[in-house]
């Protein structure tokens, strides 16, 4: 059972254990089997991936909704635009 504070998501990729790009490129491939406003969460391990998803983020408008790090894995959840 979720959290209060915690957002439900629509769909979920783990792209744990990849390495620049692919966590993007998957990403983006999921995106596209998805409904505008469907929220996404991904799991990662790259560091990089951060910064690559807020990048990614502000390039596609599709809306980081927030992401976080526990243990050298990233989360991160983001709502189609």
């Amino acid at each position: 059972m979720p959290n209060d504070n915690e957002i439900v998501f629509d769909r979920d990729l783990d792209a744990r254990g990849l390495n620049c790009p692919l966590p993007i490129l998957r990403t983006k491939k999921t995106l596209n089997d998805m409904q505008s406003g469907e929220i996404l969460r991904i799991l990662a391990t790259d560091p990089g991936s951060v910064r690559d998803f807020q990048a990614f983020s502000k390039q596609t408008g599709n809306e980081l909704l927030e992401h976080s790090s526990d243990a050298g894995e990233f989360r991160f959840l983001l709502r189609k635009k």
